[in-house]
């Protein structure tokens, strides 16, 4: 027997792999599949996702005079899970995992589990460890939300040198003046706008040169020892080092994803794989805001040129742009 223990949320106990038939009213066959919701109309914000994870747990369990409809919660978890909520995420796995009231389903599950394990949920990395590496493509309740100003599709390839649709914004209030004129004379070299620069720096580390994250990310760009390897950083907090290490990187990233500001704020904060894997923004609550935070510091701006030399486009791209990314 295994028990469901998350945080502020009643433990479920259920058996790892499947109920037993004999407590089940339907066979595996008859149990609905949970649907996926329409697209949403307006912004979401967090506290509605919360809603929708609130909701489907009571009706999940019965719980708070709710009467128990497993499909509307798995369709409400749905909801919150492809918004980056982790707790959803590993319910509704749950749910696919053992049938509780919808047609099981593994191969879902474990991509599933493996989004909230991404996300730090304990409880969802052993449960990975159990069923293994997911495989296939992400299922549509960890796709990018439709219509979602985050994750909407990447632009068509724009030219080396296209006319900027908006100004970029100035440097923020709290920016050095050091740091700002450095950003402003090397940002150029990696073709890059120094507006973009600084919004990374701002975001990352609020211009903190000694900050070291509890992932070990460091400095002013918050560089991971790999990634400035990567990148040829020998001193990863020294100042300069560090802003040449991550302005390498983020004019790779344009380049790898054809100049969209959000995929390659995204793959900055989560890694590009993570982006291609989930076909956009990944279904991270924390990538979701960094890439809000970057994009209201640009205001709104979402395309920047980029320098197609640097690495060819990520094949998943195509995948990413029309109706195609939704399905």
């Amino acid at each position: 027997m295994l028990l469901r223990m998350i945080p502020g949320v009643a433990a479920a106990a259920a058996l790892l792999w499947a109920v037993p038939l004999a407590a089940q009213t339907l066979s595996l066959d008859e149990l609905p599949r949970h649907a996926v919701p329409p697209p949403e109309r307006g912004p979401v914000v967090p506290e509605q996702v919360q809603r929708w994870r609130q909701e489907a747990l009571a009706l999940e369990h019965g719980d708070a005079g709710a009467e128990r409809d497993p499909a509307r919660a798995a369709e409400l978890y749905c909801r919150a899970a492809r918004y980056g909520d982790a707790e959803a995420q590993f319910n509704l796995a749950w749910m696919l995992t053992n049938a509780r009231g919808i047609q099981r389903d593994d191969a879902q599950a474990a991509h599933l589990f493996a989004a909230a394990a991404e996300q730090g949920l304990v409880q969802a990395q052993n449960m990975l460890r159990a069923m293994g590496t997911p495989r296939g493509a992400p299922p549509p309740c960890l796709r990018p939300p439709d219509n979602d100003v985050v994750d909407a599709p990447p632009p068509p390839r724009m030219a080396a040198k296209p006319a900027a649709p908006l100004p970029w914004p100035p440097p923020p209030d709290n920016a050095p003046l050091p740091i700002v004129n450095f950003v402003n004379l090397v940002a150029p070299d990696y073709k890059l706008a120094p507006a973009l620069v600084l919004a990374i720096v701002a975001t990352e580390s609020n211009f903190d040169a000694s900050a070291v994250s509890p992932k070990n990310a460091q400095g002013l760009m918050q560089l991971i020892p790999d990634t400035a390897r990567r990148f040829g950083v020998r001193n990863i907090m020294d100042p300069a080092q560090n802003l040449r290490g991550g302005m390498a990187y983020l004019r790779w990233l344009l380049a790898f994803f054809e100049g969209d500001v959000a995929l390659a704020a995204a793959a900055y904060n989560a890694g590009e794989r993570a982006v291609e894997r989930y076909r956009g923004v990944p279904p991270y609550a924390e990538t979701r805001l960094y890439v809000r935070k970057i994009l209201a510091r640009l205001g709104g701006r979402r395309e920047h040129p980029f320098d197609a030399s640097v690495t060819p486009p990520s094949e998943v791209l195509p995948l990413m742009r029309g109706p195609q990314r939704w399905r």
